[in-house]
C-alpha cells in the first residue's frame, strides 16, 4: 500500500546521527512510505550500450542518440523524456569528443539541473542538494588525491558557456555523490546498473536491523517499511549487508560512511554468535582447529573470485567441495563463512545444470539465513527465490514450491506486488502450485509429464554466475 508523498514523514535532528526521517503516520510491512524519482542519475561506464539511459532497464535493441552516439533508449518515447536532462549532456559529449566517467556524467547533470532550477528546495524535496553530507574534510590522503582528479576531468568536460562553480562547490558535489550515490538496478533487481541522487532517501539513517528497505521500482526508489512503524518513530535504512559480523560491518560503515555504527546489533553484537558457530557436544573443534579452517575458508574464497573472474566454473565447484569437505565437521550451520562457501556452490551448480547437488546446498544455505536475517529482508527473499527455482529444476516439486511461497511473502513487502520480480514470482508460485496439485494425484503421470515437456522446449540455462554481490543500496567508486 502507498501511504503517499513526502507528507507522511519528517526531517528531525537524530542524537548523535545529525539529521534523520521520521514517521508521521503509522506504517504496515509492506506500505510504500514514500516514492523519489532521482534528482539525476546516470547507467554505469560499463553497461551504457545495453541500459536505457532514461528507465534503466535491459533492452536488446536499444536506440541510440543520433547526435552524441553515446546515449542509449529503449524507444522514442524515452528518448524524449530524457532530452531535459541530456540535452547539455549530448552537446558536452560532442565537444569533448568522448563520454567522462560515471561520476563526472553524475556530477555534470546535477550541475545542469542547478543552472536550471537553481538549488534551493525544489517540489517533495526534503534537503535541498547544498545540505546534503560531503564529508571531504574525513577523506584520506589518497581520497583527496581521486577527489582532485575528479574535479580536473570535470572542468576538462564542463563547457565554458555554462553556468561556472567554484572548485569548494564542485569538490562539495563530489563529496555527495560519493557519501549518497544510490546504486539503481535492472528492471528485476538483479544487477546494480547505474547511480544516482535522491535527497530525501539520504536523509534515512542507517541501522544493521533497519524497519525500512529501498527498493528501486519503474523509475523510483520507494521507502517500503520492514515491520510495524509508529508515528514519531526513526525510520531506518541497512547501507550494508548484514551477513558479517558486527565489527566487520562497523569497520565497513566507519570506512565508507565515516560514523561509527551504534545500533543495538553491534552495541550487543546479536547474532555475532550465530555468525562463528562452530559444531558442539563430544565432536567440539579446538580453538586452533576453528582459526585453521577459517583461514582455509578465506584462501579458498580468494581463489574462488579469481576462477570466477576466468570463467572457470568447474574450478570454482571443485574449490567449494574441497573447502566444505574441511568445514562441515568444524563449523555450525549458520557460520558464514560455511554459508558463503554454500551459496557459490549453489549458484555455480545452477549454472552447469548440476541441480540436485545444488539444491541441497540451496536449502542448507536457506537454512542459515533464515535464522541470521530479518524474517523481511530482500536479500533472504532473493535467496529464498534462486534456492526454490533450484529445487523445482532438480524435480524437487514439493520443496520448490514451498521456497517459492516463501520468497513470495517475502518479496511482497520488500519489493511489493508491482515489481517485476514479484510478477515473475507469482507467475513461478502459480505454476509450481498446479505441479504439485498433480504430483499429489500421481506422482508417475507428473514425472512422465514434466519429462516430455523438458524434452520438447530448450533447455534453460540459468544466469551466469556473477561476482557480483546483490546491488548495494548506496554505490561507493571503485
Amino acid at each position: 500500500m502507498t501511504k503517499g508523498g513526502m507528507e507522511s514523514v519528517e526531517v528531525f535532528t537524530s542524537e548523535g546521527k545529525g539529521r534523520g526521517l521520521k514517521a508521521r503516520e503509522e506504517f504496515l510491512p509492506g506500505d510504500v512510505i514514500f516514492a523519489e524519482p532521482a534528482y539525476a542519475a546516470v547507467v554505469f561506464d560499463s553497461l551504457t550500450h545495453v541500459i536505457c539511459h532514461t528507465c534503466f532497464k535491459r533492452q536488446e535493441r536499444l536506440h541510440r542518440c543520433g547526435q552524441c552516439k553515446f546515449a542509449y533508449y529503449c524507444d522514442r518515447t524515452c528518448q524524449r523524456a530524457a532530452w531535459l536532462n541530456h540535452k547539455n549532456e549530448c552537446s558536452a559529449i560532442k565537444k569533448h569528443g568522448k563520454a567522462p566517467t560515471e561520476n563526472i556524467r553524475l556530477a555534470a547533470r546535477i550541475m545542469w539541473k542547478i543552472e536550471r532550477e537553481g538549488s534551493g528546495l525544489g517540489e517533495g524535496c526534503l534537503v535541498s542538494i547544498d545540505d546534503l553530507q560531503n564529508h571531504v574534510d574525513s577523506l584520506g590522503e589518497e581520497e583527496k588525491k581521486e577527489l582532485r582528479a575528479d574535479v580536473e576531468s570535470f572542468l576538462e568536460f564542463w563547457p565554458p558557456q555554462s553556468q561556472q562553480f567554484g572548485m569548494q562547490y564542485i569538490s562539495h558535489i563530489f563529496g555527495v555523490i560519493s557519501c549518497n550515490g544510490f546504486t539503481l538496478s535492472d528492471q528485476r533487481g538483479l544487477q546494480a546498473v547505474g547511480v544516482g541522487i535522491f535527497p530525501n532517501l539520504c536523509q534515512a539513517n542507517h541501522d544493521c536491523w533497519p524497519n525500512c528497505t529501498v527498493i528501486f521500482n519503474n523509475g523510483k526508489i520507494e521507502l517500503r517499511a520492514l515491520s510495524k512503524i509508529s508515528p514519531g518513530d526513526e525510520l531506518t535504512v541497512s547501507y550494508v549487508d548484514f551477513l558479517n559480523v558486527s565489527e566487520e560491518r562497523r569497520k565497513q560503515l566507519k570506512k565508507q560512511y565515516y560514523f561509527d555504527c551504534t545500533c543495538e546489533h553491534c552495541k550487543k553484537h546479536i547474532k555475532d554468535d550465530l555468525m562463528l558457530a562452530v559444531k558442539e557436544g563430544e565432536s567440539k573443534p579446538s580453538a586452533e582447529t576453528v582459526k585453521e579452517v577459517i583461514q582455509f575458508s578465506k584462501d579458498t574464497l580468494e581463489k574462488i573470485n579469481k576462477a570466477r573472474m576466468e570463467g572457470l566454473y568447474h574450478e570454482v565447484v571443485k574449490l567449494c567441495r574441497e573447502c566444505l569437505k574441511k568445514q562441515e565437521p568444524v563449523l555450525g550451520d549458520t557460520n558464514i563463512y560455511l554459508l558463503r562457501i554454500l551459496s557459490i556452490a549453489s549458484e555455480v551448480l545452477s549454472y552447469l545444470q548440476m541441480f540436485e547437488e545444488a539444491a541441497d546446498y540451496a536449502k542448507r544455505m536457506v537454512d542459515g539465513y533464515l535464522k541470521i536475517y530479518h524474517p523481511n529482508n530482500a536479500q533472504l527473499g532473493m535467496a529464498v527465490m534462486r534456492a526454490g527455482v533450484t529445487h523445482w529444476h532438480a524435480g524437487l516439486i514439493e520443496a520448490g514450491h514451498g521456497l517459492i511461497c516463501k520468497a513470495y511473502a517475502i518479496l511482497l513487502i520488500t519489493h511489493g506486488p508491482s515489481h517485476p520480480i514479484t510478477k515473475d514470482l507469482e507467475v513461478m508460485r502459480v505454476q509450481t502450485e498446479m505441479e504439485l496439485r498433480m504430483f499429489q494425484q500421481n506422482e508417475y503421470m507428473y514425472y512422465k509429464m514434466r519429462e516430455a515437456a523438458l524434452k520438447n522446449q530448450k533447455i534453460q540455462v540459468m544466469p551466469e554466475p556473477s561476482n557480483e554481490a546483490s546491488p548495494s543500496l548506496f554505490h561507493k567508486k571503485e
